[in-house]
């Protein structure tokens, strides 16, 4: 169950109503976010829930049976919208572009890209600074030096940041320079991130994990909005399975079903979801028609130059080709 508070409920009021559910046996957690203040309510015993609302200091009482419940839609009727600024969002209806390089290598790689983007019209700009490779000898990026020569390149042409955060000692550090954190598909289950991260007044797109099912990125979206944090992005970026014929198999049945269960928007990231360059355009347009709020893609002036991920990103004529195809089957699949 979800409880709505006022927001300045009184110490008493707000006394009646623990007292009131601690007497059905309901265990009780207090939520406080950005926009709300909430009691999760846990228990099984039937009643009135019109006693419950009645009572001062109650904004609304919500029947939440899922295990994730300040992230289900069940109890709240308008979807997410997650507002960056300068006119630009990520929301339900509408449909949101981003792109660049998997690794910050240059400043001028991100002063060619950024120029791409404001040329091709994506408002967002992706780039890792800290990179988790598989390999340790692998590129892991330029770190928190990398990130601020991004955020000021893209900020001067009025494009948002998108980077990934890998622990909880970055999260100050990188503060200032991004406009969303990412938390990548290995760390979908690191807790202890995802609670500090919740404690952060900025939005944060959690990625699928590797062998992840749908419920398990709900709770872990949970996991931060419990903690504080309501603006959050659900991102689908492809499973393993057994199939070799690809990176990943991109779930692209998790996108409605996503969408069902969750009031948060929902992004794809078909260039993890693949990893095969010719393969991306394909998956990123049936990602539009699965009914995603946005996709979020890697590209390079020179992906064969690339310093990490060259296989599975896009050329500079090749995304703008995608971008414009994207835009027309949004357009178009609106007019049905």
């Amino acid at each position: 169950m979800v409880v709505e508070l006022e927001e300045h409920i009184k110490e008493a009021d707000q006394k009646v109503i623990n007292d009131f559910l601690a007497s059905l046996g309901y265990k009780i957690a207090e939520v406080k976010t950005q926009k709300s203040h909430y009691l999760i309510a846990i228990g099984k015993n039937e009643f009135d829930i019109r006693k419950l609302g009645n009572k001062p200091g109650v904004m609304d009482v919500h029947r939440v049976s899922d295990e994730y419940k300040l992230v289900s839609r069940k109890w709240k009727a308008a979807p997410t919208i997650i507002d960056l600024g300068g006119g630009i969002s990520v929301r339900e209806g509408g449909f949101t572009m981003m792109a660049g390089p998997c690794s910050v290598e240059s400043e001028e790689q991100i002063s060619k890209i950024v120029d791409h983007l404001v040329d091709t019209g994506v408002p967002v700009l992706r780039g890792g600074a800290f990179k988790p490779r598989s390999s340790p000898y692998a590129f892991r990026g330029l770190g928190i030096e990398g990130l601020k020569m991004m955020y000021r390149i893209a900020h001067a042409r009025g494009i948002k940041v998108i980077s990934e955060v890998m622990e909880i000692s970055q999260i100050a550090d990188m503060f200032d320079y991004v406009d969303i954190f990412q938390v990548g598909a290995r760390n979908t289950q690191n807790f202890n991130l995802l609670h500090e991260l919740g404690k952060v007044d900025k939005p944060v797109l959690i990625k699928r994990g590797i062998s992840g099912t749908i419920e398990e990125l709900l709770q872990s979206a949970e996991y931060m909005f419990m903690s504080g944090n309501e603006k959050l992005i659900l991102c689908e970026r492809g499973i393993r399975t057994y199939e070799k014929a690809t990176r990943n198999t991109l779930d692209l049945n998790a996108v409605p079903v996503l969408k069902e269960k969750s009031h948060l928007p929902v992004i794809v990231d078909p260039s993890h979801g693949i990893g095969i360059r010719e393969f991306v355009e394909p998956m990123a347009l049936a990602s539009v028609l699965a009914g995603a709020d946005g996709v979020i893609v890697e590209i390079h002036e020179k992906p064969e130059e690339a310093a990490s991920d060259g296989q599975q990103t896009l050329n500079f004529e090749e995304s703008g080709m995608l971008f414009k195809k994207m835009n027309d089957v949004f357009a178009m699949k609106k007019s049905w």
